[in-house]
């Protein structure tokens, strides 16, 4: 997991087009987080010689917390980029 989560904030999140953060209103209201990313080709291990149709992927990021402001606080510490 902490595999997954290091590289979608360091090198996934990077490369979206005209990326500026993440926004703070996808937390659910529980301390859980959820994004959508429109191609899985951003993932450095898909090979795009075999990739027929783009495809999106959802990622729910699930946290102890019931608390937003926690979540958010343990988010960022990871390394999250919000919108500022």
């Amino acid at each position: 997991m902490y595999d997954f989560v290091e590289k979608l904030f360091n090198i996934v999140l990077p490369r979206l087009r005209d990326f500026k953060g993440l926004k703070i209103s996808s937390f659910d209201g529980s301390g859980n987080y959820n994004l959508t990313i429109r191609d899985q080709t951003y993932f450095p291990e898909i090979d795009l010689n075999k990739v027929k149709q783009i495809r999106s992927i959802q990622v729910t990021i699930v946290t102890s917390t019931s608390s937003q402001d926690k979540a958010k606080m343990l988010l960022s510490a990871l390394g999250l980029p919000f919108e500022k």
